[in-house]
């Protein structure tokens, strides 16, 4: 993404926020009933009280004042009720809208290709798709009704005025205009401020993450204290960027507050001078004061929470950049099928490399036929797994083609394309949710072909041993590796896959478990085209076919029973010595 901050203006935040505001008019409509009678009665009450004053004063009926008191009682609880309403409403807006921005990022994040998240840590994903549109929530929920309302007020406030005496609203509506336009003109200092704080806490978030995960490896290898010190240089890093975007908020802030101590000098100064020369009553007086609060109230309240602006225009600038970031998987503009039943591979002429490094892979041609089963083996580096990952489309060749039944895979839907293939590796991915959901993966499924699945992969006995059954939460910490592998099958079979894609998934099993995994793999590949990346030559004995990889070079292809026959043959010496250990 790129680095620069865009500088948006209110229209742009609008802009932005538009079409997913629209989407709830029926809210949009009552909040905007609740502002408008909320600006009715703030400014009916001082209109009261005026009366009150100078009813009082000159002795007025003691039945006009005590109704005059009942009413304003009346506007004062009213007030309140549309205040509870319009916080309410401006909430609900809020969490409605974010949550739709939050589902359509994370929908945008799953589609990009693997060399975004390749160079984007997970921890700074969530913190833009969760903390950047909490900060929007922020705007929506709170700053965007106040500052409407709060707009409303100060318009009516000085029409108000100028219909009361024309000095008085020209006075202050001098003062609203310098007020606004120099306020106006300090909103964008502290954007960039604001932007780099939060791309700070970002990267803090990411290490997290990171380290989080390889806690395992991190505390028995000695580099808990390098973690922690790396932990608190990122800390420290938040904290100034943070000190550095409050600095330039208080700017704005203490220019608000001499503005707002400047007004209400003027108010009184001015409402005194008249009442001297007998052309206003001291209600009048008491109105202009009251009015004047009302009149700083907006530009105060902004000066306040131009913090939540800033915050918000520096979240907007990440979330757009991230919602226009564009995968570099293109989609076909006409896509074509997927064929059905087992699907042929074939790599013609093949260069790759991941973003522009030293190629993985250089005029690389591989068939495998549909139907058969193909074990790949190379020491590590050698392109096992780009190779795997090539033929799912996770990345496109820089030269070359990679077909599925003689048809380039650039010409599928990449969703058809990835649902007639399944992909099992040593990192199964299950959920603390039901074990029919952990199958369906929150699809539809019937029970039976669920169950079946299971009997395929010998996990029914396992399924019988739990009183929920498939409704059973799956804490998947409570999972053997082994169990973990047979669930990943079973959610394999599932999806009648024409190729399946076995990348070192027996890689962190023991030989008996590996053994009883080899039969449910069996039953998963029959009547399929399989690709089985394996660093134990043993568990090749069932594939057809066996491809040699070398520094990503194919240097030996053929059926498996003529290379294990053929002595002088690359992967003949390879079982020899390595059988039952781990190709390194």
């Amino acid at each position: 993404m790129p680095p620069e901050t865009k500088r948006l203006s209110l229209r742009d935040l609008w802009r932005f926020m538009a079409p997913y505001l629209r989407a709830n008019r029926g809210l949009l409509w009552l909040l905007g009933a609740c502002l408008g009678a909320g600006l009715a009665l703030t400014l009916a009450g001082p209109l009261l009280l005026r009366r009150f004053i100078d009813l009082s004063l000159g002795g007025g009926p003691e039945a006009n004042l005590t109704g005059i008191a009942a009413a304003f009682l009346l506007i004062a609880l009213a007030t309140q009720g549309v205040g509870i309403a319009t916080a309410w409403i401006a909430t609900d807006l809020s969490s409605r809208t974010t949550n739709r921005l939050r589902s359509e990022l994370t929908d945008h994040v799953l589609s990009l290709d693997m060399s975004f998240h390749r160079r984007t840590p997970p921890g700074e994903l969530i913190e833009r798709v969760d903390g950047d549109v909490g900060s929007l929530g922020v705007l929506l929920g709170n700053f965007v009704p106040q500052m409407i309302q709060e707009a409303l007020l100060l318009i009516g406030v000085l029409a108000l005025l100028w219909g009361i005496d024309p000095r008085l609203g020209g006075a202050l509506t001098a003062y609203a205009v310098v007020a606004v336009v120099v306020l106006s003109r300090l909103r964008h200092l502290g954007v960039r401020a604001w932007e780099d704080s939060r791309e700070t806490a970002a990267k803090s978030r990411g290490f997290e993450e990171e380290a989080l995960g390889a806690t395992e490896d991190v505390r028995p290898n000695g580099a808990s204290q390098h973690v922690v010190l790396r932990f608190l240089e990122l800390n420290r890093r938040v904290f100034w960027a943070a000190q550095k975007a409050v600095l330039f908020s208080g700017t704005t802030t203490v220019t608000g507050l001499t503005l707002f101590g400047i007004s209400q000098a003027g108010a009184l100064a001015l409402g005194a001078w008249l009442l001297a020369r007998g052309e206003i009553t001291i209600g009048t007086v008491y109105l202009l004061v009251q009015y004047t609060a009302y009149l700083s109230g907006p530009i105060d309240g902004f000066t306040f929470r131009v913090r939540y602006l800033q915050q918000a225009t520096a979240a907007v600038n990440r979330v757009v950049r991230l919602s226009e970031t564009r995968s570099a998987l293109e989609a076909p503009a006409h896509p074509i099928p997927v064929p059905m039943g087992p699907l042929d591979v074939t790599f013609d002429s093949v260069t790759f490399s991941y973003d522009g490094d030293e190629p993985v892979f250089r005029d690389l041609t591989l068939e495998i036929p549909a139907g058969r089963i193909l074990g790949l083996v190379g020491r590590t580096g050698s392109g096992k797994t780009t190779l795997a990952r090539l033929v799912a489309r996770q990345y496109d060749c820089d030269a070359g083609q990679v077909r599925l039944g003689g048809t380039p895979v650039t010409q599928f839907d990449l969703d058809e394309l990835r649902s007639r293939i399944a992909v099992v590796t040593q990192e199964v991915q299950l959920f603390s949710a039901s074990i029919r959901d952990n199958l369906s993966l929150f699809g539809d499924c019937d029970d039976a072909e669920l169950l079946q699945a299971l009997d395929a992969v010998g996990l029914r006995t396992w399924l019988t041993g739990r009183p929920a059954a498939l409704d059973a939460e799956l804490d998947p910490r409570s999972l053997s590796a082994g169990e973990a592998q047979l669930l990943a099958l079973a959610r394999s079979l599932l999806r009648d896959p024409g190729l399946v894609l076995l990348d070192e998934a027996s890689a962190r099993l023991d030989p008996l478990t590996e053994h009883r995994l080899q039969d449910a793999i069996g039953r998963l590949v029959a009547g399929r085209t399989a690709i089985v990346i394996a660093h134990r030559l043993s568990t090749l004995d069932r594939v057809d076919d066996i491809a040699v990889l070398e520094g990503g070079r194919l240097v030996e292809h053929g059926p498996r029973e003529d290379l294990v026959n053929d002595r002088t043959s690359a992967f003949s010496r390879l079982l020899s010595t390595y059988r039952n250990e781990v190709l390194a």
